[in-house]
């Protein structure tokens, strides 16, 4: 197969998807969305896979949603509120459940930085691995003036606790993959160099497994959950349309694109 922003590749029982626009530090734009969806959907249709690793190209895993260019304000010049709960609604959350609800394996390979969108993407994965200089950030709230999205608020808590998730969400720092690790947000911690081999290990070793078994243990894991993604993702998406809408906003997007601290007014 073949998509404008993923290398899409087969290694035996694996498919290998890596992000593909190191320019941008693989931002999600509407092409990337559509191929990841794309390519989330066609894995599912395929009974010869039975893992899959995600990856990013270049000195990112994924930067979050692309807000310079075809990204979630696509048409949003006089009502981004709405235009940012639509692109929710329609195209991100769609593909991060296609993702999330895939029943092989999802073996996720961080290997640099993972803010936003892009974080909430790793951890729609089974098992996430980091190289050692890989960073995750919830860059919401203090550069934008939004929530995390994409089930960020879904997964923050239930991986590491009420407490650190409001920390995390809050704050927006950069967590470490090495307390990432300790906190239980990832599976592992890797040195930079063993990245690639560890996460190949791990997918060749679970596309060798039971399938079905593992299928039915994702299932009702996350089933067991108080919420449902989709219930977090609706949730999300409200709130998003809404924080988009104000002023913080606007002011967090052109400090964003000026590369300059936004000042924030609470409204």
């Amino acid at each position: 197969m073949e998509f404008a922003t993923l290398n899409y590749a087969r290694r035996g029982a694996v498919a290998a998807v890596t992000l593909n626009r190191p320019d941008r530090l693989n931002a999600l734009n509407e092409d990337s969305i559509a191929d990841l969806r794309a390519a989330a959907a066609a894995i599912a249709a395929d009974a010869s896979v039975r893992a899959v690793l995600l990856t990013g190209s270049g000195r990112a895993f994924c930067s979050g949603a692309d807000l310079m260019r075809g990204g979630i304000l696509e048409g949003s010049a006089e009502n981004p509120g709405a235009a940012v709960g639509a692109s929710l609604r329609e195209h991100f959350n769609p593909m991060v459940s296609a993702w999330y609800d895939l029943p092989v394996p999802v073996i996720v390979a961080v290997n640099g930085i993972a803010a936003g969108a892009g974080a909430s993407l790793a951890l729609a994965g089974d098992l996430v691995l980091a190289a050692r200089s890989a960073k995750f950030l919830q860059l919401f709230a203090p550069k934008l003036g939004l929530l995390p999205d994409l089930g960020g608020t879904f997964h923050l808590p239930r991986l590491v606790g009420t407490a650190r998730a409001k920390g995390l969400a809050l704050l927006g720092g950069e967590l470490s993959a090495t307390t990432a690790a300790e906190w239980g947000l990832i599976w592992a911690c890797v040195e930079d160099a063993a990245l690639g081999v560890e996460a190949e290990l791990l997918a060749q070793t679970l596309a060798a497994g039971p399938t079905q078994a593992y299928a039915r243990i994702k299932a009702v894991l996350n089933v067991g959950l108080p919420h449902r993604l989709d219930e977090q993702l609706a949730i999300e998406a409200e709130a998003q349309a809404a924080l988009a809408g104000t002023e913080d906003f606007a002011e967090g997007l052109r400090a964003f694109r000026g590369k300059r601290a936004p000042q924030f007014k609470g409204r």
